[in-house]
Parts: C-alpha cells; sequence; structure tokens
C-alpha cells in the first residue's frame, strides 16, 4: 500500500517553497514517488540535483521516523554508502515539521525494487556490514520482545465497525487468536535473553533497490537495535537461506548464531505489527483476506513445526 492524498497544485506550491526556505534548495519540479506505506513520497529536481522527499503525517509513525533520523546518519558516518543519505536544512536539522508532518528529505537513488532469491547475498552481506558497526551509545529504539501487537490487534478488533472485516476476522477467529497466543509465549521466552543486538532494519528485503550498476537498502524508518533475526525471520521458511543468513554472520566474523526461539517470535510479532497496519490504513476486506494467508504464511507455518 501507498499514500494515494490527492495533492493539488497550490500544495505543491507551498511545500516547494517551504523546501526552498528550509533546506536552500531551489527545486524546478517535483512528482510524486511510489515508494513506502506509512509515508508521502516526492522526487525533487534541482537544477543538478535529485533528491527523495518523505513525509509523514501519520501520529503513530512520526516519532518513529523523527528517531531513525540520527540513527540512520549515524550509519553513514561510519562509511556506509548503500543507504538513503539524509540531506539536512540550511541549519543542520536532519528533519523539520511541515504542515503538521514530518520531512525528510534524501540524495535520490535512481533504481527500481528488486527482491528474488538471487539479491538474498547482497542483501545479507550489506546487512552483516552495518551489524558490525559498534553502537553502544548510540540513542535508538530498542528490541523489547514485546506483545503489545497482540494487545493493539485485539483493540483494533473490538473498535472495528466496517461489518464485512469484522465477518473476516471472526471467520478467521480461531487462527488469529492461536497466532496472538503464540506471539505471548515467544515473547516471554525471548525476554530472558537480551543480548546479541545490532542495528537492524526489519524490512531490508522489501527495501532492495537496485541501479547504476549498485546495490541499495533504503527506508530505515524502523531501524532498531535488535537481534539479526529481526532481518532473518521472514525467510526462515527456507532452509538455505537461514544457512546463508548464518554463513554471512560467520563470514564477516560476526560472533553469532541464529536462533529459533528469536526467528518464531519475529514471525508473529511481524504478522500482527502488518495486519494492525492494514486494519488502520485500509478498508479493503480482499486486501486484508490477502494478507492473512499470503506470503507471510510460509513463516507462520514454519514457526508452527518449531513449538
Amino acid at each position: 500500500m501507498y499514500s494515494n492524498v490527492i495533492r493539488d497544485d497550490e500544495y505543491k506550491r507551498r511545500l516547494v517553497e517551504f523546501i526552498g526556505i528550509e533546506y536552500g534548495i531551489d527545486v524546478v519540479g517535483i512528482s510524486a514517488a511510489r515508494r513506502g506505506f506509512y509515508g508521502e513520497t516526492w522526487r525533487i529536481e534541482a537544477d543538478s540535483k535529485k533528491y527523495f522527499l518523505k513525509l509523514v503525517y501519520c501520529d503513530e509513525h512520526k516519532g518513529v521516523y523523527e528517531r531513525s533520523f540520527p540513527v540512520v546518519k549515524f550509519i553513514c558516518d561510519h562509511g556506509i554508502d548503500y543507504i538513503s543519505k539524509i540531506v539536512s536544512t540550511k541549519d543542520g536539522k536532519l528533519s523539520v515539521l511541515f504542515d503538521g508532518a514530518v520531512i525528510g528529505i534524501f540524495d535520490w537513488i535512481e533504481g527500481e525494487n528488486t527482491e528474488t532469491d538471487l539479491t538474498k547475498t547482497p542483501e545479507y552481506q550489506m546487512l552483516a556490514r552495518i551489524y558490525t558497526i559498534p553502537c553502544e551509545n548510540l540513542l535508538i529504539e530498542k528490541e523489547e520482545f514485546s506483545d503489545k501487537c497482540a494487545d493493539d490487534f485485539y483493540e483494533l478488533w473490538r473498535k472495528q465497525e466496517n461489518t464485512q472485516i469484522l465477518s473476516l476476522l471472526e471467520a478467521n477467529k480461531k487462527k488469529l487468536v492461536h497466532r496472538a497466543e503464540k506471539l505471548k509465549i515467544y515473547s516471554g521466552i525471548c525476554k530472558k535473553d537480551m543480548s546479541g543486538f545490532v542495528i537492524t532494519h526489519g524490512d531490508a528485503g522489501g527495501n532492495f533497490i537496485t541501479g547504476n550498476g549498485k546495490n541499495y537498502i533504503v527506508d530505515w524508518d524502523g531501524v532498531t537495535h535488535a537481534p539479526p533475526e529481526r532481518d532473518a525471520w521472514v525467510m526462515c521458511s527456507r532452509g538455505w537461506a537461514r544457512e546463508l543468513f548464518q554463513k554471512t554472520l560467520d563470514d564477516n566474523n560476526i560472533m553469532y548464531k541464529l536462533r529459533t526461539e528469536r526467528l518464531v517470535y519475529y514471525c508473529y510479532r511481524f504478522f500482527f505489527f502488518y495486519l494492525n497496519s492494514l486494519l488502520t490504513a485500509c478498508s479493503d476486506t480482499k486486501e486484508i483476506e490477502n494478507f492473512i494467508d499470503c506470503w507471510i504464511e510460509d513463516s507462520i507455518k514454519w514457526a508452527e513445526k518449531q513449538a
């Protein structure tokens, strides 16, 4: 899903004027960029450069987005050149507010989202390099192995007024309740050990960009100090992918062994994270129905076998 709010010429004029004042960028062209779930995204053209502009209006995500900026800068300052480099304002700010939205501007990356089995090798290598960055004093969101996503799901269900969505949830009640219970169980198991944390993306595969003969990982909004399983879980149902991920850690002298209980936790945790996002932002019953039994299902089936 992408932001699809229609913006008129007056809005774009004000936005361009604001960018000129705050960033000193002389914008000569602005067009919608099809990237991002929470964000409103634009491609900005100046006389000699292109930029990627992302605005987040969603109250639940604004804080997450804003807190990611210093972490992204920190990663870039450690020599990582395959992520979105932030453009600062004229007075050195990493982000600003426009019409109540948090704004971030990044160097434009020319390329296409490309995720296949073949991209997993470079993706894991790029992530592993970031895992080696020391971050003891970095202010960053930290994994708590919370089961809050399950509680949030029940609250969204309770408040749901769309009768078609209610019928869909009721039809899948047994499955949904079971997965919520599993999340709570593995949350409790994982909380017993909070070691082995690194800087993780959370959805690197879905944000893997190939262009100009180079690979990039973009959209670091959800960057979190967490175990590597936060990046590995999505392919955990495939033995070759688990082996490749572990081999990549080993090859980069990262002394960490993937843990089954953490992979299982993230399978259930992200199931509810994505489901909650749909229930909050989407009224398309078919899209929600497709999600419940779509690509994430392989990971859930794998998780079910690990009990």
